[in-house]
């Protein structure tokens, strides 16, 4: 008589990517560990290669979504909950904002958001006896979290306190509430083209922004789209693309780019035909660069070195310094910077950012350009780094952005001539297609 065969039980389909959701949420939240970290290179989450491609970008949706709208989650679960969020056991916490969120802004059935955010809780020991407190409170959120979420949609709940109150101070009231919504929406995916942006545009289904961007809304493995294994393109926020035009021409120039990895500016360099030396402390983020060089068909000098350190054998024409940051203009494409930036953490990339610039002049010929930016909407890391440099050195003039130099967007340059985008400039009816990181940069020449 032949062996019997019994069928073993796969797991819930989803499950495994609500799972690592719970598992990256609880590393931003409570390790502090940052999304890239968690989802690339080294330190990325062992099962992340068990998912297929459809459960990691519904992993990698989730997780944003969690960290776009924490605040208002957590108002929306205080008001279901009668003794607040359990303390003593995360999973049950990171259960009741994944079933949250599907129910608030996914295109997820809520009796499967409860039932996955139920399991997701049974199957840990410490929280599972919350199961029925997590099944009880996303039914009501089901029925009551929309209205809940009426009652608060005019404060801006998802960016932390200290945050706002530093943006209000600079920017104002109005401007602050309008940089706060932006941020709450899922961004576009924006690249840089090697050439014809309207063909690629429509290749790829989406438009061409007035810079030359072309901004889709396709989802899924950035590789697998047509166009990036022969490098015809480059992921790059539109903002981020802006600051190596205030070179202008830089044919045959020698450009040298501090802070360079990833290398999205030292490729738009390599390809207005600059010679291009590329600084990066970091080897492994050297080594993308030089990969995503490759893929680009494009020529630079890639060096490890700490930038400030670094001896040069002579000067150059230009100098880029795209300078380590607080990274809150970034916000609305890593979520997590906002829940894991503090105030203090200005005071020491202040002076970081201080001694670059220095080396970057003393690395400069007379007449040379220095662009200065920062991917920062705080004005201690860009228009008071600025303001200290031409202070303390006699040598160094301002060079006023020109609206044509930007494609006529003339609200993205301050009063002083520099270049100053928002997360609501550049709006569209679809606000998944508006918007800009927020980015400062400033040029200087060497007299």
């Amino acid at each position: 008589m032949p062996p019997q065969r019994f069928a073993v039980p796969s797991e819930v389909p989803g499950l495994a990517a609500r799972r690592i959701a719970a598992d990256i949420l609880d590393g931003v939240l409570h390790k502090h560990r940052t999304l890239d970290d968690q989802l690339d290179g080294a330190g990325a989450h062992p099962a992340l290669k068990t998912l297929s491609d459809r459960d990691r970008a519904l992993m990698r949706r989730l997780v944003a979504t969690i960290l776009r709208r924490l605040g208002t989650l957590g108002h929306v679960l205080s008001r279901l909950l009668d003794r607040g969020i359990p303390t003593d056991a995360p999973r049950a916490q990171s259960a009741l904002l994944i079933g949250a969120a599907q129910i608030l802004w996914m295109d997820v059935p809520d009796h499967a958001a409860v039932d996955l955010s139920v399991r997701l809780v049974q199957s840990d020991r410490r929280a599972a006896k919350y199961a029925g407190l997590v099944n009880a409170v996303l039914r009501r959120c089901a029925r009551e979290g929309q209205a809940l979420i009426e009652d608060i949609k005019t404060q801006a709940l998802d960016v932390p306190p200290w945050l706002l109150a530093r943006w209000t101070a600079h920017y104002g009231e109005t401007t602050a509430k309008q940089m706060a919504i932006a941020i709450g929406h899922e961004p576009s995916l924006d690249l840089t083209v090697k050439s014809d942006a309207a063909q690629w545009a429509s290749r790829l289904h989406g438009e061409t922004l007035p810079t030359g961007t072309v901004r889709t809304l396709l989802q899924g493995s950035v590789t697998m789209l047509p166009g990036f294994s022969d490098g015809q393109w480059w992921v790059q926020d539109a903002a981020a693309a802006l600051p190596v035009r205030l070179f202008g021409a830089i044919e045959g120039k020698h450009i040298a780019d501090l802070c360079a990895a990833p290398g999205g500016k030292t490729a738009q360099l390599a390809q207005s035909g600059a010679h291009v030396t590329a600084i990066d402390r970091s080897p492994a983020r050297v080594a993308r660069l030089r990969d995503n060089l490759t893929r680009l068909n494009l020529r630079a000098e890639a060096i490890v070195a700490d930038a400030v350190e670094w001896k040069s054998d002579g000067e150059f024409d230009g100098v880029l310094v795209d300078a380590p940051c607080t990274s809150t203009g970034t916000i609305r494409r890593h979520p997590d910077v906002a829940w894991l930036r503090q105030e203090a953490d200005m005071v020491p990339l202040a002076a970081l950012q201080k001694r670059l610039l220095q080396k970057a002049v003393s690395l400069l010929k007379p007449g040379g350009t220095l662009v200065y930016c920062t991917c920062s909407l705080e004005p201690e890391e860009g228009e008071r780094a600025v303001a200290a440099l031409l202070a303390s050195e006699s040598g160094m003039r301002r060079i006023a952005v020109e609206p044509d130099e930007v494609a006529g967007l003339a609200e993205i340059i301050t009063a002083d001539g520099d270049l100053r985008t928002l997360p609501c400039h550049l709006p569209h009816h679809d606000p998944r297609l508006g918007g800009l990181d927020g980015f400062y940069a400033a040029r200087l020449v060497k007299s």
